[in-house]
């Protein structure tokens, strides 16, 4: 499904290593706006100057978006407001304790000026650190129910940016 709303110019960057858990969450969100989707080590600086909305997704690792994402991200020019949402798949779901990883991204996006219009998170096949030992966590996720959950925050946001 991919719905086009009037010009806008969206752009999906993603962060993706281990099991390709955020690259199948970008690529829902990505076709249900329309946009260009692309793995962080590919995208320049002028195609996010140039986009209209901007997502960024990461895998968390030690609660915290991908390293080269981040890089990325602080060596951008500051935006005027661009609007940007984030998205991320984790072994746990986003909480105050354990999970800040949207909360540290965050902090980064806004010293350089970039308003945040929404944030997604997902569970994900998680085997990072030592939980590769005990064989990893939420195998097959994402899921359906997550994938159609990614849909339908693609397809809000989509409604909220354009009124």
């Amino acid at each position: 499904m991919s719905v086009n709303f009037k010009s806008m110019k969206p752009l999906v960057v993603y962060a993706s290593i281990h099991h390709k858990n955020t690259e199948k969450i970008a690529k829902e969100i990505g076709g249900v706006l329309g946009a260009k989707i692309i793995n962080f080590l590919d995208v320049t600086k002028e195609e996010i100057e140039n986009a209209d909305l901007v997502g960024f997704g990461s895998g968390v690792y030690l609660s915290k978006f991908h390293k080269g994402l981040v890089g990325l991200t602080k060596g951008l020019p500051k935006m005027d407001k661009k609007k940007v949402f984030l998205f991320s798949t984790s072994g746990m779901k986003r909480n105050i304790i354990f999970n800040r990883s949207h909360e540290h991204f965050k902090n980064i996006l806004k010293k350089k000026n970039f308003e945040v219009v929404g944030e997604f998170n997902c569970l994900g096949y998680d085997t990072y650190s030592v939980l590769k030992y005990i064989g990893g966590v939420n195998r097959g996720r994402p899921n359906k129910k997550d994938l159609g959950e990614a849909r339908s925050f693609a397809l809000n946001l989509n409604r909220d940016y354009q009124e």
